[in-house]
């Protein structure tokens, strides 16, 4: 047996359906493991920021290991006391759970929608094993085991109801969307703003000026680039948010470098177009849906009025655009 597993080691990995009963039982068993670890980084790491998700996730892994502890009294008695080392990598079809680390720093919700995803996944793939098996003795093993993950999904249910109330959820989603827009949303928007707006003279002016698409390109890619990569290293630098809560400063200086570039790019791209009235149109074109929606972003996430938003970003998007065009021209 332990030969036959060996081979995962090479690249090789095992059937479910070639797996014995004990097999099968020590699978489960690394497998409550694993999702209790996991349940408890969530709690860990929900905790200082939401600290009733974060007493839903250790209720959850408590029940975990409650199963864990059932499972392995089960196999003590039908096969003593070495497990056989077989973890989810070790099988072919077994489904797998995404690292920590990657669901972690994405929120609130998306780790909402990871644990009730591991419950699912759980319970669907028990009951397609079970539905295959012909032995009587692994059918029951694996019908039993999707009662469990079912049983699972219902504590987890009662948990949130017990731990996390309209008020509590109400004030924790809050907390993320604000952390959403500190993090991600306000530097993206000021590197979008920057980006859109502060391209449009040198771009612009080059166009009038030189009439050469070709060279306008190279210029707004330049100035684009260049504003992107600065924008991004000084949003990055200039706070390292632990004092101030606006998150992690990468996180915040790829959004920033990101949109500050991509504001720049857009009228930039117009000008591979060889025609130079053609591409200066279509230019202005973008410059319009790219004012546009830094006005809508800042009525939905910052809660602009949209008014005062489309009169102050058409405004100086607009004063800037004339001054590259009227020095271009002159």
């Amino acid at each position: 047996m332990l030969s036959r597993l060996s081979l995962s080691g090479f690249g090789g990995k095992r059937r479910f359906d070639d797996l014995t009963e004990q097999e099968v039982l020590a699978l489960a068993i690394s497998s409550e493991e694993e999702d209790g670890r996991i349940y408890a980084a969530y709690a860990a790491q929900l905790r200082a920021e939401y600290p009733s998700s974060a007493a839903v996730f250790d209720g959850m892994a408590a029940e975990e290991d409650g199963h864990r502890r059932r499972l392995i009294d089960a196999y003590q008695q039908r096969f003593g006391d070495f497990v056989v080392p077989i973890r989810r990598e070790h099988v072919a079809g077994y489904y797998t759970r995404k690292p920590v680390w990657l669901v972690k720093n994405l929120g609130l919700d998306r780790i909402r929608d990871e644990a009730e995803d591991m419950e699912r996944q759980a319970h669907a793939f028990y009951l397609a094993a079970a539905a295959r098996s012909t032995d009587a003795g692994t059918r029951k093993l694996l019908g039993d085991l999707a009662a469990a993950e079912a049983g699972h999904q219902k504590t987890a249910a009662g948990l949130a109801a017990e731990h996390l109330g309209e008020e509590e959820k109400s004030t924790e989603d809050q907390a993320a969307r604000r952390q959403f827009v500190l993090t991600w949303v306000q530097p993206g928007l000021a590197g979008l703003m920057d980006g859109s707006v502060s391209t449009l003279a040198p771009i612009f002016a080059t166009a009038f000026a030189t009439q050469d698409p070709w060279t306008t390109f190279l210029v707004g890619l330049s100035a684009s680039v260049g504003a992107g990569i600065s924008m991004g290293f000084t949003e990055a630098a200039h706070d390292d948010g632990k004092l101030s809560g606006r998150g992690a400063p990468w996180k915040r200086g790829l959004a920033s470098g990101v949109m500050t570039a991509l504001g720049g790019l857009g009228h930039a791209l117009p000008y591979l177009i060889p025609n130079f009235w053609t591409a200066t149109i279509l230019a202005f074109v973008v410059v319009f849906l790219e004012l546009w929606a830094i006005v809508w972003i800042q009525n939905r996430y910052m809660e602009t009025p949209f008014l005062r938003a489309a009169f102050q970003v058409i405004l100086g998007g607009g004063l800037v655009l004339a001054a590259g065009v009227l020095i271009g021209a002159a």
